[in-house]
């Protein structure tokens, strides 16, 4: 027998549709000011890196993960204030839990509906399941399109939808009436995608009782942990018991775990971190304002979406040539261009510190107007 080569098996073993996609690729940030992940630009203090230290020292690293996670289950219930019937499900940060959905429900005819442009891993999560997906683009000003959403729920009768409050990599809160209607049209699912809550100031978690369908789900990664990893699904306790089933036995690891029941510990250091990134939000759109021909877009989360001009004897894309030029000044954004086409001259900013905001300022002031060489 003809032992087959790998390429042969490459070719004949793994699906096509696997074969034409592209690994989520993570830009090198190093010896950058890095400004293109959304990130919280602050780390714990010496204090509390050593008391973290200590206790993460003294876990039992030759055991599975065990009740630690309850207790992080128990805890985050706690924090996030969720109400009596409902149930929380943990996930290896939110992309996990876009993934155990999707594999949750996919049944047959099953579609993933959410608009566009949004978070890449609704579309990516649903492929990989063999699902369906439709995405529906927003309006020219970045607001849902009402009429169009409706028309899609439906046509495609979809089996989950998602909605990010506020949405990536747009960074707006939606209309709040919009979105009812949105659910009471859905005859699935609704995921309420909350990444970003901490700098939000509204949660849909105050009118999530009243409907069956809707599902909220929330990330630690903005809250300060995007390292540690921990994302959580709230629901109708019914709901989340059959999502649980399809979660791998250990996908949060007692390190992460550990980590996230500290930084809950010390929920009003976080906290403080949000309102300064808030305040920080407003000082960088302020001053991205100021530049000449730059249209700024309404923000409620720690990024702000610009939209650059057209550069003076460029024909290129505007937002990948001062990306490039960014990037010569040691500054790292993310470059929108290629996403979708309302994104178009467009740049995603991490808002930093106010020393980072500033230099993130005037290195796009020097290279939306290089000096002469």
């Amino acid at each position: 027998m003809t032992r087959p080569t790998l390429t042969s098996l490459l070719g004949s073993r793994v699906r096509p549709d696997v074969r034409a996609m592209h690994a989520y690729a993570v830009q090198s940030s190093a010896g950058m000011l890095k400004l293109d992940a959304m990130e919280n630009p602050h780390r714990l203090s010496p204090t509390l890196q050593q008391a973290l230290g200590e206790r993460l020292g003294a876990v039992a690293l030759n055991r599975y993960p065990g009740a630690r996670l309850q207790d992080l289950r128990q805890a985050l219930a706690a924090h996030a204030g969720i109400p009596e019937g409902f149930d929380l499900l943990l996930g290896n940060g939110s992309d996990e839990i876009i993934s155990l959905l999707s594999m949750a429900c996919a049944v047959p005819g099953a579609t993933v509906l959410a608009p566009e442009p949004g978070f890449v891993m609704y579309a990516v999560s649903a492929a990989l399941q063999g699902v369906r997906f439709v995405g529906v683009p927003l309006r020219t000003d970045l607001e849902l399109d009402e009429a169009a959403m409706l028309a899609a729920i439906a046509e495609h009768q979809p089996t989950l939808l998602y909605l990010a409050y506020p949405n990536n990599p747009t960074a707006n809160l939606w209309d709040d009436a919009v979105i009812e209607r949105l659910i009471e049209a859905a005859p699935g699912f609704v995921v309420i995608d909350e990444a970003y809550q901490p700098f939000a100031g509204r949660s849909y978690l105050d009118r999530l009782a009243r409907h069956e369908h809707v599902l909220l789900m929330r990330t630690m990664s903005k809250f300060g942990l995007a390292g540690v990893r921990i994302g959580y699904l709230v629901g109708r306790s019914a709901a989340i018991r059959e999502f649980d089933k399809v979660r791998p036995p250990y996908n949060i690891s007692v390190l992460n775990a550990e980590c996230a029941l500290f930084a809950l510990e010390h929920a009003e250091v976080f906290a403080a971190q949000a309102r300064d990134i808030v305040a920080q939000r407003a000082v960088l759109s302020a001053g991205l304002q100021a530049l000449p021909g730059v249209e700024v877009f309404r923000s409620d989360a720690n990024m702000v979406l610009v939209r650059l001009p057209r550069l003076d004897g460029e024909t290129a894309d505007v937002a990948s040539t001062v990306f490039q030029r960014l990037k010569a000044r040691g500054v790292l954004v993310k470059n929108m261009a290629g996403f979708h086409p309302l994104l178009a001259n467009c740049l995603r900013l991490t808002v930093g510190t106010a020393d980072e905001n500033q230099r993130l300022l005037t290195a796009l002031k020097d290279s939306l107007c290089p000096a002469p060489t």
